[in-house]
């Protein structure tokens, strides 16, 4: 069983059961899945950097992204329909808890200048996400063979129904929020 499964458990769940006066086990929220998505646009011109990208967001999440294509053309943008924009991942169960782990543990204190994340960042159902600029911070990327800063966008879902329910739950997976007492 993953580290921070087990940590769910026995310690946030109790916890969140008595802060926020739960009756029943299963009101208390959940983390249900962790999207992982890099945008890159650039690969409209040459395919070899969709590809390195592909492959980079694999080493990251520990499994296969799927592309994201335009689904209209944009002049301005250079873009045309069908053109590969973007990769995503969607991790859940098991991979959900290691990455999780992972990015608390290891890639958040290489960010540099890291001062915790924004609370703000909630979308009013107890979902956050946060952007990473520099996907160099996780420690599968080999610095010297990265030909491209990427950012991505991490997004985690959970089973909260408000911000605050949500924001106690990520906390309870020690995530760095900024105000923290």
């Amino acid at each position: 069983m993953a580290r921070l499964k087990e940590q769910y458990e026995k310690v946030v769940k109790p916890s969140l059961v008595k802060e926020l006066g739960y009756k029943n086990p299963f009101q208390v929220p959940r983390l249900e899945k962790i999207v992982i998505n890099m945008g890159i646009g650039e690969a409209a011109q040459d395919n070899r950097k969709a590809q390195g990208a592909v492959e980079e967001l694999a080493l990251i999440a520990g499994q296969k992204p799927i592309l994201m294509k335009a689904k209209k053309s944009i002049a301005g943008f250079k873009l045309r329909e069908g053109v590969v924009v973007g990769a995503k991942v969607t991790l859940r169960k098991e991979r959900m808890y290691e990455f999780l782990d992972r990015l608390v543990n290891v890639a958040m204190p290489r960010i540099r200048d890291f001062r915790g994340i924004s609370p703000k960042s909630f979308d009013g159902r107890g979902n956050y996400s946060l952007g990473i600029r520099e996907h160099i911070i996780f420690p599968e990327i080999n610095y010297d063979k990265v030909d491209q800063m990427r950012g991505m966008d991490i997004t985690f879902v959970t089973t909260a129904k408000t911000d605050a329910e949500g924001l106690a739950l990520l906390k309870g997976f020690d995530l760095p929020f900024t105000g923290q007492k």
